[in-house]
């Protein structure tokens, strides 16, 4: 063989070797783009699910809160008012002291708060994840090489779910309303 078929040989290799990388980068940016739209949209409808959860246990649970307390009040009231009628004969303090009764727990209370919590916490770690999936597809679609095959890509729009006073804080950029209760 001549050195010139081995140069022409050695050239189409390259460009052969060269095309293949080039497509398999393709491929990998592509496959990762499409990974991470697909993750976007499964954890928005997780985010609409973990959201649904959060104010329907809060909801359900300050229901039974709320028939707690009623129903607490009826039988209590009904209580003490048959036990320490004035016409009885009885001094009714004394009585209320030496008797042991019914007491209101605040148990369920403090159950619906830790709910409350607890719940809202795990809405803003699955928020957070979403925030982090759409920075991830775009430093993806911004930064060099992968830019260079999924650049022309759209950019993921996502959903966050917040409140009015918090976008007024942030349009304003300071927060004067730091009053507790």
């Amino acid at each position: 063989m001549n050195a010139n078929k081995v140069g022409v040989i050695v050239v189409i290799a390259t460009i052969l070797i060269a095309a293949l990388v080039v497509g398999l980068m393709w491929v990998s940016y592509s496959n990762r783009e499409i990974e991470l739209r697909q993750q976007a949209e499964a954890q928005q409808k997780s985010n609409e699910v973990i959201y649904t959860k959060v104010w329907t246990v809060i909801k359900q649970k300050a229901q039974v809160t709320d028939k707690f307390a009623t129903d607490f009040k009826e039988i209590y009231t009904g209580l003490m008012s048959g036990r320490y009628d004035a016409d009885k004969g009885s001094n009714p303090t004394f009585k209320w002291i030496s008797e042991h009764n019914p007491s209101f727990s605040v148990e369920m209370y403090k159950s619906l708060a830790d709910s409350i919590e607890g719940l809202r916490t795990e809405f803003a770690r699955v928020q957070n994840r979403l925030v982090d999936i759409k920075r991830e597809h775009d430093v993806l679609r911004l930064s060099f090489p992968s830019k260079l095959f999924v650049g022309s890509r759209t950019e993921l729009e996502i959903s966050i779910v917040t409140s009015a006073k918090t976008k007024e804080v942030f349009a304003l950029e300071e927060e004067n309303d730091i009053e507790v209760f």
